[in-house]
């Protein structure tokens, strides 16, 4: 059987209970070194083979998956954040269909969500933006052109970026021609719940400087939108002249 868990965002105590529990049951634990809080390792029985899949290939990562189902063992496939969002499991699922291996998936916090958190902020606030784009700047790696930052930027709505970090000059004029004025508010967030986490205000324009000035090149989040500034609109859900499922308006 094999678990792919979450890690979290960072923080050992950001896992799940279920994922923590996982872990202190494996007997294999596979996990993404070059992302992962190695202190998460610590859960892990001290017989438990460990595996850094950061130096490893798809192939690789299954032929040990492979090994250890033939043994009767216990894998877990430890992913940073949540597994769902750049976590590259669609493909280790579909080879272990392939191969008759059971498998689940523990879900995890996300980097968005811890990124959240560093800043104090709520991406969704009443009458700035309902809706939040995650996504990617396309480099080494391609993304489809009908979701280039140029066209999603073009909503106008919060966005936040992964694996960015080293494209923000191009980033900038990305976002401001998609749409973006270049005194929006924007902020990069780095190792998200880390010991070392640095969070940087700054405005679409200014991206690549803050970066330089914080020396940040990698593990980074870069949000942007008006959810980052000061103006929003009272919720409904707590508005004493509105009603609800569960009260009355009482103005």
């Amino acid at each position: 059987m094999v678990h792919f868990i979450g890690a979290g965002c960072g923080s050992p105590d950001l896992i799940t209970l279920r994922g923590k529990r996982l872990l202190e049951q494996a007997d294999v634990i596979i996990y993404a070194g070059s992302l992962v809080n190695r202190r998460l390792l610590d859960y892990g029985k001290p017989d438990c083979e460990l595996h850094d899949s950061a130096t490893m290939t798809l192939e690789q990562v299954i032929a040990v998956i492979g090994d250890a189902e033939k043994a009767s063992k216990t894998v877990v496939r430890l992913h940073s954040g949540d597994p769902s969002l750049y976590g590259a499991i669609h493909e280790q699922m579909r080879e272990l269909d392939a191969l008759g291996i059971d498998y689940d998936v523990c879900p995890g916090v996300s980097a968005f969500s811890g990124a959240a958190a560093a800043l104090k902020a709520e991406y969704t606030l009443p009458g700035v933006s309902q809706t939040v784009i995650i996504t990617r700047a396309a480099g080494n790696t391609p993304v489809p052109e009908r979701e280039s930052i140029r066209s999603l930027a073009a909503h106008g709505a919060t966005m936040v970026l992964f694996l960015s970090t080293t494209l923000l000059s191009e980033l900038e004029r990305e976002l401001t021609a998609g749409g973006y004025p270049p005194d929006t508010p924007a902020a990069i967030v780095y190792k998200a719940s880390w010991e070392d986490e640095i969070t940087a205000r700054c405005t679409v324009s200014t991206l690549q400087k803050t970066a330089c000035e914080n020396n940040i090149t990698k593990t980074a989040l870069i949000t942007v939108g008006r959810f980052l500034g000061d103006e929003s609109e009272r919720s409904k859900l707590y508005d004493p002249a509105f009603t609800t499922g569960f009260r009355k308006a009482s103005l």
